[in-house]
């Protein structure tokens, strides 16, 4: 997993209300393997006519929000299944942010374990965002991890909560078992030190 310390980067708006993990990655791709890369299947149905065509109505399909990295949405982002390869969908496709008012409890968790940083603001502030960045293409936002802090398109900063056990993760990219391996050390000591020792 790739470190998360600080990102400026374009912004995408995702302007409707429970954005489900099947809209986010429709199920008959769940099967595909880790490593197949579910970034093309992103947002698929909506982002492709069953003949294969981009609907050029979403966003995402125009020029000037392919290359984003923040995806803002509105209310209960990421709801529905616990599907962890939604996640996987948008961290291969290149997003490492996701900003709502409110997200799915356990997509959000999926997010944290697989490099992808929720935020949760005001509704009102992501309100404004939305229409900015819909209004105005090629504005970014700015998220600083360390200091907890996102800087939006209008100069405003606003502070954000984070787990501090997936904050120090994604500061230092690791995924939970490479949490567990940097403890190696500590846990041959322990087993040793009650006689389960590793020879």
């Amino acid at each position: 997993m790739q470190r998360f310390q600080h990102i400026d980067a374009l912004a995408f708006p995702m302007d409707r209300p429970n954005v489900d993990t099947d809209q986010i990655l429709p199920a008959r791709f769940l099967q595909k393997p880790r490593n197949g890369g579910f970034g093309q299947y992103l947002f698929h149905d909506l982002r492709f006519a069953p003949d294969g065509s981009q609907y050029l109505g979403f966003l995402l399909n125009q020029e000037a929000y392919r290359e984003s990295r923040v995806v803002v949405g509105s209310e209960n982002f990421g709801c529905g299944s616990s599907r962890e390869n939604a996640v996987w969908a948008l961290y291969d496709y290149g997003f490492r942010v996701a900003i709502a008012p409110s997200f799915g409890d356990i997509f959000a968790n999926n997010c944290l374990k697989n490099g992808v940083l929720p935020i949760r603001l005001p509704r009102e502030v992501v309100s404004r965002l939305l229409v900015q960045i819909e209004q105005r293409q090629g504005l970014k936002v700015d998220v600083d991890l360390a200091s907890q802090k996102v800087t939006l398109p209008d100069g405003s900063v606003h502070t954000f909560d984070v787990d501090p056990f997936a904050k120090h993760c994604l500061l230092n990219g690791l995924d939970e078992l490479d949490y567990t391996l940097s403890h190696t050390d500590e846990i041959v000591a322990f087993e040793r030190r009650y006689g389960r020792g590793f020879d």
